[in-house]
């Protein structure tokens, strides 16, 4: 039994704490990107809009163009 513990303690491994601070340290970390993604998730929403209202005005004023009149 003392050879099995003596062998066993010259193992190279991660001991608990260390993989506690390792999982936080994780954790701090998502909880400060999820926001960012969120926020830049939102602009890119209001940048897609925004571009398709300019498609539609172009296509408004191709219209106007060949028709002489708004849809």
């Amino acid at each position: 039994m003392y050879n099995w513990l003596k062998k066993h303690r010259n193992q190279k491994g991660f001991t608990l704490i260390e993989l506690m601070i390792v999982i936080a340290i994780i954790g701090i970390l998502a909880a400060i990107a999820i926001p960012q993604f969120a926020s830049y998730r939102a602009k890119s929403y209001n940048t897609a809009s925004v571009s398709d209202i300019r498609n539609l005005r172009t296509d408004l004023e191709a219209y106007y163009a060949e028709w002489d009149s708004y849809p």
